[in-house]
Protein backbone atom coordinates (compact mmCIF):
# COMPACT_ATOMS: atom_id res chain seq x y z
CA UNK A 1 0.00 0.00 0.00
CA UNK A 2 1.44 3.47 -0.96
CA UNK A 3 2.08 5.88 1.91
CA UNK A 4 0.61 8.93 2.20
CA UNK A 5 3.28 12.13 3.18
CA UNK A 6 0.53 14.39 2.40
CA UNK A 7 1.01 15.01 6.41
CA UNK A 8 4.73 15.88 6.80
CA UNK A 9 4.00 19.46 4.60
CA UNK A 10 3.11 21.88 6.84
CA UNK A 11 5.60 20.69 10.27
CA UNK A 12 8.48 20.67 7.19
CA UNK A 13 7.86 23.82 5.51
CA UNK A 14 7.52 25.51 9.23
CA UNK A 15 10.62 23.76 9.94
CA UNK A 16 12.42 24.55 6.77
CA UNK A 17 11.48 28.38 7.30
CA UNK A 18 13.55 28.24 10.73
CA UNK A 19 16.37 25.95 10.04
CA UNK A 20 17.72 26.17 6.37
CA UNK A 21 20.71 26.95 5.73
CA UNK A 22 22.10 30.20 3.91
CA UNK A 23 23.68 29.33 0.74
CA UNK A 24 24.24 31.56 -2.41
CA UNK A 25 22.48 29.53 -5.00
CA UNK A 26 19.25 29.55 -2.21
CA UNK A 27 19.10 32.82 -1.51
CA UNK A 28 19.64 34.42 -5.38
CA UNK A 29 17.51 30.78 -7.18
CA UNK A 30 18.17 32.01 -10.56
CA UNK A 31 17.83 29.31 -13.17
CA UNK A 32 21.55 28.92 -14.09
CA UNK A 33 22.78 29.31 -10.30
CA UNK A 34 20.37 26.14 -9.46
CA UNK A 35 21.53 24.13 -12.42
CA UNK A 36 25.19 24.50 -11.59
CA UNK A 37 25.15 24.28 -7.97
CA UNK A 38 22.34 20.67 -8.11
CA UNK A 39 25.05 19.66 -10.40
CA UNK A 40 28.25 20.41 -8.00
CA UNK A 41 26.49 19.10 -5.15
CA UNK A 42 26.01 16.00 -6.73
CA UNK A 43 28.55 13.67 -5.01
CA UNK A 44 29.96 16.27 -3.12
CA UNK A 45 29.20 18.27 0.53
CA UNK A 46 27.34 21.58 0.95
CA UNK A 47 30.23 23.11 2.54
CA UNK A 48 33.12 22.16 -0.06
CA UNK A 49 30.78 23.78 -3.03
CA UNK A 50 30.52 27.04 -1.69
CA UNK A 51 34.21 28.35 -2.49
CA UNK A 52 33.55 26.50 -6.22
CA UNK A 53 30.00 27.87 -7.10
CA UNK A 54 31.55 31.53 -6.00
CA UNK A 55 34.63 31.01 -8.03
CA UNK A 56 32.69 28.90 -11.46
CA UNK A 57 29.84 31.75 -11.59
CA UNK A 58 32.26 34.51 -11.12
CA UNK A 59 34.14 33.36 -14.24
CA UNK A 60 31.47 31.81 -16.24
CA UNK A 61 28.28 34.23 -15.18
CA UNK A 62 25.40 33.01 -17.58
CA UNK A 63 24.97 30.28 -19.84
CA UNK A 64 26.73 32.04 -23.06
CA UNK A 65 30.25 32.21 -21.18
CA UNK A 66 29.46 28.58 -20.35
CA UNK A 67 28.99 26.94 -23.61
CA UNK A 68 31.74 29.30 -25.45
CA UNK A 69 34.67 28.29 -22.24
CA UNK A 70 37.59 26.46 -23.80
CA UNK A 71 37.68 22.76 -21.75
CA UNK A 72 40.83 23.37 -19.99
CA UNK A 73 39.89 26.36 -18.07
CA UNK A 74 36.45 24.58 -17.24
CA UNK A 75 38.22 21.66 -16.02
CA UNK A 76 40.48 24.26 -13.82
CA UNK A 77 37.73 25.68 -12.46
CA UNK A 78 36.26 22.13 -11.60
CA UNK A 79 39.57 20.84 -10.29
CA UNK A 80 39.26 19.31 -7.08
CA UNK A 81 35.63 18.44 -7.12
CA UNK A 82 36.24 15.04 -8.72
CA UNK A 83 33.95 13.42 -11.58
CA UNK A 84 34.74 15.59 -14.37
CA UNK A 85 32.29 14.29 -16.54
CA UNK A 86 29.44 16.81 -14.93
CA UNK A 87 31.93 19.76 -16.22
CA UNK A 88 32.07 18.55 -19.91
CA UNK A 89 28.51 17.57 -19.36
CA UNK A 90 27.61 21.07 -18.23
CA UNK A 91 29.23 23.01 -21.54
CA UNK A 92 27.78 20.52 -23.82
CA UNK A 93 24.03 20.78 -22.01
CA UNK A 94 24.53 25.04 -22.42
CA UNK A 95 25.98 24.44 -26.07
CA UNK A 96 22.34 22.78 -26.39
CA UNK A 97 20.40 25.61 -24.60
CA UNK A 98 21.86 27.97 -26.91
CA UNK A 99 21.16 26.24 -29.99
CA UNK A 100 17.76 24.84 -29.17
CA UNK A 101 16.11 27.30 -26.37
CA UNK A 102 17.55 30.95 -27.28
CA UNK A 103 20.40 30.89 -24.46
CA UNK A 104 17.53 30.16 -21.57
CA UNK A 105 17.21 27.20 -19.31
CA UNK A 106 13.49 26.03 -20.78
CA UNK A 107 11.36 25.96 -17.49
CA UNK A 108 9.99 22.44 -18.07
CA UNK A 109 10.84 19.21 -16.39
CA UNK A 110 9.70 17.15 -19.52
CA UNK A 111 12.52 19.24 -21.67
CA UNK A 112 14.97 19.76 -19.05
CA UNK A 113 15.57 16.20 -19.06
CA UNK A 114 17.00 16.11 -22.36
CA UNK A 115 19.55 18.32 -22.00
CA UNK A 116 22.88 16.82 -20.74
CA UNK A 117 23.92 15.34 -17.40
CA UNK A 118 20.09 16.18 -16.08
CA UNK A 119 18.21 13.44 -15.50
CA UNK A 120 15.22 13.35 -13.20
CA UNK A 121 16.55 14.58 -9.43
CA UNK A 122 18.32 17.49 -11.76
CA UNK A 123 15.26 17.96 -13.72
CA UNK A 124 12.92 18.23 -10.36
CA UNK A 125 15.08 20.51 -8.24
CA UNK A 126 15.57 22.99 -11.55
CA UNK A 127 11.88 22.73 -12.31
CA UNK A 128 10.78 23.41 -9.10
CA UNK A 129 13.30 25.49 -7.22
CA UNK A 130 13.83 27.92 -10.26
CA UNK A 131 10.66 27.99 -11.87
CA UNK A 132 8.39 26.72 -9.58
CA UNK A 133 6.80 23.59 -11.46
CA UNK A 134 4.72 21.09 -8.72
CA UNK A 135 7.38 17.97 -9.14
CA UNK A 136 9.94 16.10 -6.68
CA UNK A 137 13.22 16.04 -6.54
CA UNK A 138 14.46 12.33 -5.21
CA UNK A 139 18.02 12.28 -4.10
CA UNK A 140 19.72 10.07 -1.68
CA UNK A 141 18.68 12.39 1.49
CA UNK A 142 14.63 12.06 0.31
CA UNK A 143 14.72 7.93 0.25
CA UNK A 144 16.12 7.49 3.44
CA UNK A 145 14.28 10.43 5.03
CA UNK A 146 10.90 9.08 3.70
CA UNK A 147 11.71 5.43 3.98
CA UNK A 148 12.54 6.40 7.97
CA UNK A 149 9.34 8.10 7.50
CA UNK A 150 7.15 4.80 6.18
CA UNK A 151 9.56 2.09 8.10
CA UNK A 152 9.90 0.68 4.59
CA UNK A 153 13.00 -2.02 4.36
CA UNK A 154 12.62 -1.17 0.42
CA UNK A 155 16.07 -1.23 -1.39
CA UNK A 156 16.71 2.35 -2.07
CA UNK A 157 19.25 1.73 -4.49
CA UNK A 158 16.56 -0.08 -7.52
CA UNK A 159 15.89 2.34 -9.70
CA UNK A 160 12.16 1.17 -9.35
CA UNK A 161 12.13 2.13 -5.99
CA UNK A 162 13.20 5.64 -6.81
CA UNK A 163 11.01 6.04 -9.48
CA UNK A 164 7.66 5.09 -7.06
CA UNK A 165 8.56 7.13 -4.65
CA UNK A 166 8.54 10.21 -7.31
CA UNK A 167 5.10 9.51 -8.51
CA UNK A 168 4.01 9.31 -5.15
CA UNK A 169 5.64 12.22 -4.24
CA UNK A 170 4.10 14.21 -7.42
CA UNK A 171 0.60 13.58 -6.10
CA UNK A 172 1.31 15.80 -3.16
CA UNK A 173 3.40 18.62 -4.29
CA UNK A 174 2.06 21.63 -2.45
CA UNK A 175 2.66 25.47 -3.02
CA UNK A 176 5.80 25.73 -2.61
CA UNK A 177 7.33 22.96 -4.29
CA UNK A 178 10.91 24.15 -4.39
CA UNK A 179 11.01 24.75 -0.85
CA UNK A 180 9.23 21.18 0.35
CA UNK A 181 11.95 19.43 -2.15
CA UNK A 182 14.90 21.44 -0.29
CA UNK A 183 12.91 20.70 3.36
CA UNK A 184 13.09 17.03 2.71
CA UNK A 185 16.61 17.06 0.85
CA UNK A 186 18.19 19.69 4.36
CA UNK A 187 16.55 17.49 6.72
CA UNK A 188 17.95 14.78 5.37
CA UNK A 189 21.62 16.93 5.32
CA UNK A 190 21.13 18.02 9.07
CA UNK A 191 19.12 15.52 11.08
CA UNK A 192 17.98 12.53 9.16
CA UNK A 193 21.76 11.63 8.82
CA UNK A 194 23.27 8.76 6.86
CA UNK A 195 25.99 8.02 8.62
CA UNK A 196 26.17 7.83 12.84
CA UNK A 197 23.03 8.18 14.86
CA UNK A 198 20.20 10.48 13.10
CA UNK A 199 19.05 13.68 15.39
CA UNK A 200 15.75 12.42 15.96
CA UNK A 201 15.10 14.50 19.05
CA UNK A 202 15.17 17.53 16.63
CA UNK A 203 12.96 15.80 14.00
CA UNK A 204 9.72 18.00 12.92
CA UNK A 205 8.37 14.59 12.23
CA UNK A 206 9.27 12.38 14.73
CA UNK A 207 6.37 11.57 16.34
CA UNK A 208 4.41 9.71 13.43
CA UNK A 209 8.19 8.27 12.05
CA UNK A 210 7.48 4.78 12.03
CA UNK A 211 11.61 4.20 12.03
CA UNK A 212 11.96 6.03 14.99
CA UNK A 213 8.77 4.94 17.39
CA UNK A 214 10.29 1.28 16.44
CA UNK A 215 13.61 2.18 17.07
CA UNK A 216 14.40 0.94 13.24
CA UNK A 217 16.85 3.86 12.49
CA UNK A 218 19.75 1.67 11.98
CA UNK A 219 17.79 -1.15 9.92
CA UNK A 220 16.48 1.67 7.43
CA UNK A 221 16.85 2.49 4.87
CA UNK A 222 18.18 -0.69 3.12
CA UNK A 223 21.32 -0.54 0.32
CA UNK A 224 22.08 -3.65 -1.27
CA UNK A 225 25.89 -4.07 -0.62
CA UNK A 226 27.87 -2.41 -2.89
CA UNK A 227 31.01 -4.91 -4.28
CA UNK A 228 34.41 -4.64 -2.55
CA UNK A 229 36.49 -1.94 -4.79
CA UNK A 230 39.06 -3.07 -6.81
CA UNK A 231 42.92 -2.23 -5.27
CA UNK A 232 45.57 -0.70 -8.09
CA UNK A 233 48.76 0.03 -7.08
CA UNK A 234 50.79 2.83 -9.11
CA UNK A 235 54.06 4.45 -8.62
CA UNK A 236 53.92 8.27 -9.75
CA UNK A 237 56.42 10.16 -11.55
CA UNK A 238 57.34 14.21 -10.76
CA UNK A 239 59.40 14.56 -13.53
CA UNK A 240 61.49 17.87 -13.52
CA UNK A 241 64.00 19.34 -15.63
CA UNK A 242 65.41 22.89 -15.19
CA UNK A 243 62.22 24.20 -13.29
CA UNK A 244 60.03 22.37 -15.55
CA UNK A 245 57.89 19.58 -14.45
CA UNK A 246 56.19 16.68 -17.15
CA UNK A 247 52.73 16.29 -18.01
CA UNK A 248 50.92 13.71 -19.22
CA UNK A 249 47.25 13.93 -20.81
CA UNK A 250 45.16 10.44 -19.95
CA UNK A 251 43.32 8.98 -22.75
CA UNK A 252 39.46 9.77 -23.65
CA UNK A 253 38.24 7.12 -22.49
CA UNK A 254 37.88 5.64 -18.83
CA UNK A 255 38.93 6.50 -15.50
CA UNK A 256 39.66 10.16 -15.65
CA UNK A 257 39.22 10.66 -19.37
CA UNK A 258 41.15 13.42 -21.07
CA UNK A 259 42.38 15.00 -17.18
CA UNK A 260 46.22 15.65 -17.49
CA UNK A 261 48.37 13.56 -14.89
CA UNK A 262 51.39 13.17 -13.71
CA UNK A 263 53.42 10.56 -15.39
CA UNK A 264 52.69 7.07 -13.74
CA UNK A 265 52.85 3.69 -13.91
CA UNK A 266 51.24 0.16 -12.84
CA UNK A 267 52.46 -1.29 -9.71
CA UNK A 268 54.56 -0.38 -7.01
CA UNK A 269 58.18 0.07 -7.76
CA UNK A 270 60.41 0.27 -4.57
CA UNK A 271 63.87 2.26 -4.95
CA UNK A 272 66.16 -0.56 -6.51
CA UNK A 273 63.55 -1.88 -8.94
CA UNK A 274 62.79 2.56 -10.06
CA UNK A 275 66.73 2.71 -10.80
CA UNK A 276 66.83 -0.02 -12.44
CA UNK A 277 63.84 1.47 -14.69
CA UNK A 278 65.63 4.45 -15.33
CA UNK A 279 68.44 3.28 -16.03
CA UNK A 280 66.92 0.64 -18.68
CA UNK A 281 65.13 3.82 -19.95
CA UNK A 282 68.25 5.24 -20.77
CA UNK A 283 67.23 8.36 -18.87
CA UNK A 284 69.60 10.96 -18.25
CA UNK A 285 69.15 11.06 -14.45
CA UNK A 286 70.55 12.93 -11.97
CA UNK A 287 68.75 12.25 -8.57
CA UNK A 288 65.73 10.26 -7.29
CA UNK A 289 63.73 10.75 -4.13
CA UNK A 290 61.21 8.74 -2.86
CA UNK A 291 58.18 10.98 -1.82
CA UNK A 292 56.38 9.09 0.18
CA UNK A 293 52.65 7.19 -0.22
CA UNK A 294 49.40 8.43 -0.60
CA UNK A 295 46.03 6.71 -1.36
CA UNK A 296 43.15 7.94 -3.64
CA UNK A 297 39.69 6.09 -3.13
CA UNK A 298 37.28 5.95 -6.33
CA UNK A 299 33.54 4.69 -6.42
CA UNK A 300 34.69 1.62 -7.68
CA UNK A 301 38.49 1.83 -7.83
CA UNK A 302 41.54 2.48 -5.05
CA UNK A 303 45.04 3.60 -6.17
CA UNK A 304 47.85 2.95 -3.68
CA UNK A 305 50.48 5.46 -5.13
CA UNK A 306 54.60 5.36 -4.91
CA UNK A 307 55.89 8.77 -5.43
CA UNK A 308 59.43 9.78 -6.61
CA UNK A 309 60.94 13.19 -7.33
CA UNK A 310 62.94 12.05 -10.63
CA UNK A 311 65.46 15.26 -11.52
CA UNK A 312 66.78 14.73 -14.98
CA UNK A 313 69.63 16.28 -16.88
CA UNK A 314 67.89 16.41 -19.60
CA UNK A 315 64.05 16.34 -21.27
CA UNK A 316 62.68 13.26 -22.05
CA UNK A 317 62.28 13.75 -26.54
CA UNK A 318 58.94 13.23 -27.79
CA UNK A 319 55.92 15.00 -27.81
CA UNK A 320 53.94 12.25 -24.99
CA UNK A 321 54.71 14.93 -22.59
CA UNK A 322 54.25 18.76 -21.96
CA UNK A 323 56.56 20.62 -19.57
CA UNK A 324 55.48 23.15 -17.35
CA UNK A 325 56.64 25.22 -14.39
CA UNK A 326 54.60 25.52 -11.42
CA UNK A 327 53.17 28.69 -11.82
CA UNK A 328 51.22 27.00 -15.67
CA UNK A 329 50.26 24.04 -13.93
CA UNK A 330 48.45 26.19 -10.77
CA UNK A 331 46.61 28.83 -13.58
CA UNK A 332 46.20 26.57 -16.40
CA UNK A 333 46.33 22.75 -15.86
CA UNK A 334 43.88 20.72 -13.78
CA UNK A 335 45.40 17.64 -12.52
CA UNK A 336 42.39 15.30 -10.63
CA UNK A 337 42.65 15.44 -6.85
CA UNK A 338 44.29 11.92 -6.71
CA UNK A 339 47.38 13.61 -7.19
CA UNK A 340 47.34 16.00 -4.84
CA UNK A 341 49.62 14.59 -2.53
CA UNK A 342 52.21 14.75 -5.10
CA UNK A 343 51.57 18.12 -6.64
CA UNK A 344 52.25 19.36 -3.36
CA UNK A 345 55.54 18.10 -3.65
CA UNK A 346 56.34 20.35 -6.55
CA UNK A 347 58.32 23.00 -5.41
Amino acid sequence: MEYNYKWIIKPLLEWYDENRRILPWRENPQPYYVWISEIMLQQTRVEAVKSYFQRFTDTLPDIHSLAQVEEDKLLKLWEGLGYYNRARNLKKAACQIMEQYGGTLPPDYEELLKLSGIGTYTAGAIASIAFGVPVPAVDGNVLRVTKRLAGSYDDILKASVKKDLENNLRGIMPERPGDFNQALMELGAMVCIPNGRPLCEKCPLNKKCAAFQEGLTDQIPVKTKKKPRRIEDKTVLILEWQGKYALHKRSKKGLLAGLWELPNMEGAFDIHSMEEFLLESNLSVESVENIGQAKHIFSHVEWHMLGYYIHLKKPLEGDEFVWINRSELEREYALPSAFRYFQNKIV
